[in-house]
């Protein structure tokens, strides 16, 4: 599958195909015409990937890497000097490339860093986890957290080019399948009925992996075509963060060692179309539904946290514009809307 995310002279192209990675060198041919690449990418994924990328690369590449550890809290400040000395001490100039090889936290940090050294690098997203696949390697949004919040500090950067190969998700532990259902099942709530009654259908991950590509290609488009109408965030996009404004607030609540990103949007989904729907702005029975999916694919709904734990962090919210909180609401399942409102939306909830 080759898609183009087509914005003018910041356009890309993505190849979702089985055995891409093993034509790594070719594609990038296509985008980049240095002779220098970095691999940034962590210490799990690199012991499976890394060197057979190395090998793939050097047939027409100058190659070394920088190995960061694995989890959610190397995508911070404090990483980024380490990481910067490593590629400083190696001389990159704004000719080399940058290739983020791992899951979203990889993809961010690397991103952020291809953004920002030397004042931009140009740099290639090889995503190898299902939520880094279908939503974070795509779009451009690179970043770094603060212990205030999630993503407080990044860029719009977008890659010269994202290689999504299903065949390395093989490899993946079984709690970053079920992190990355989450984002999956995100897709069919805010823009395709038809990819959640699929996802229905299948009622698991084992009987849905033979249709990986497909399911990767599907949400991918999405990604796509509400990237090209709005690539800064100010408008439909905000419709990606459907379950985000509980999410983050809820990972936050636990210095992102509790729930993984997919399981906290996975309850912030729920949680928030459960509210919706006793509101009267969500169509009765799209909670149960999404409940049961979830459930299918092993998700959580709660996080049994007190709702006063989590407004305070929701006012530090990106989605909070022009003093209102933007949440993301879905009229029906396929079909998402923002709702501008405060933090009183949440007000009479105990518990999430």
């Amino acid at each position: 599958m080759h898609l183009y995310v087509d914005l003018k002279e910041h356009g890309y192209p993505i190849y979702i195909e089985r055995g891409v990675l093993e034509k790594a060198d070719e594609k990038i041919k296509e985008v980049y015409s240095g002779k220098r690449i970095f691999i940034i990418s962590d210490d799990h994924v690199f012991s499976y990937y890394g060197e057979q990328l190395k090998e793939i690369l050097s047939r027409s590449y100058m190659c070394s890497e920088v190995i960061i550890p694995h989890g959610e809290p190397s995508k911070s400040f404090d990483t980024l000097p380490t990481v910067y000395a490593s590629l400083l001490k190696e001389r990159i100039t704004r000719t080399d490339l940058i290739v983020a090889l791992g899951g979203g936290v990889v993809g961010d940090l690397a991103g952020f860093i291809a953004a920002t050294i030397l004042r931009g690098v140009p740099f290639v997203q090889i995503p190898t986890s299902i939520l880094a696949q279908v939503d974070s390697s795509v779009g451009g949004k690179v970043a770094v957290d603060l212990p205030q919040g999630k993503n407080l500090v990044g860029a719009f950067y977008q890659p010269k080019l994202v290689l999504i190969d299903p065949n390395v998700l093989d490899t993946l532990p079984e709690r970053y399948i079920v992190d990355g259902m989450g984002e999956v099942i995100k897709y069919g709530c805010i823009k395709d009925a038809v990819l959640f009654n699929k996802l229905e259908e299948y009622g698991s991950f084992d009987k849905m992996k033979e249709h990986m590509t497909e399911v990767i290609s599907t949400c991918v488009d999405i990604k796509r075509r509400v990237v090209e109408a709005d690539e800064f965030d100010l408008g439909e996009r905000i419709l990606l963060n459907f379950g985000h404004t509980l999410a983050h607030t809820i990972e936050q609540q636990f210095h992102y060692e509790r729930e993984s990103h997919g399981e906290a949007i996975a309850i912030g989904m729920y949680q928030i179309t459960r509210i919706a729907e006793e509101k009267g702005l969500t169509k009765p029975g799209e909670t149960e539904r999404i409940r049961r999916v979830l459930g299918m694919y092993g998700l959580p709904v709660q996080a049994h946290l007190s709702i006063d734990c989590l407004t305070d962090a929701m006012k530090l919210d990106k989605k909070t514009l022009d003093a209102k909180l933007k949440v993301v609401l879905l009229h029906e399942i396929g079909n998402a809307y923002t709702y501008p409102t405060d933090i009183e939306f949440f007000s009479g909830e105990r518990e999430v």
